[in-house]
């Protein structure tokens, strides 16, 4: 049986609210799950207390039984130092930029140089 450390949604429209849970990777993201370890409120600022609260006991002593947190949650662990930061692959070649927004970057560094230039000429020509 593959055991996932995962969200389960809560709370109302437009207003979300995650239960940390251990569940069977099988079983839908609301339903079934073995045991509950925590919760998560997005809507929270990042430093706040209550953003995310675990039991680090509990997370890791599934996460030694085998139990794999998911991508997101796997992150939020690796700031608490539960697991290794994963390892965020490269974006794909579709989502870079493509050969005329790449000769306006260019351009615009250029001219950015070329100011940057005159402006260190002028400030030499002044000093004398």
């Amino acid at each position: 049986m593959a055991v996932r450390i995962r969200l389960s949604r809560g709370g109302s429209k437009k207003r979300p609210f995650y239960r940390v849970v251990v569940a069977d990777a099988r079983a839908p993201r609301d339903g079934r799950f073995i045991e509950r370890v925590g919760s998560y409120n997005p809507m929270l600022p990042q430093d706040h207390a209550d953003r995310l609260v675990i039991d680090e006991a509990k997370v890791k002593e599934w996460i030694s039984k085998g139990a794999i947190p998911t991508d997101r949650l796997a992150k939020l662990f690796a700031n608490l130092g539960l697991v290794a930061k994963p390892v965020i692959p490269a974006q794909p070649k579709k989502s870079a930029p493509k050969a005329k927004a790449m000769e306006r970057i260019k351009e615009k560094e250029e001219k950015a140089k070329a100011a940057a230039e005159a402006a260190a000429a002028e400030a030499e020509a002044s000093a004398e």
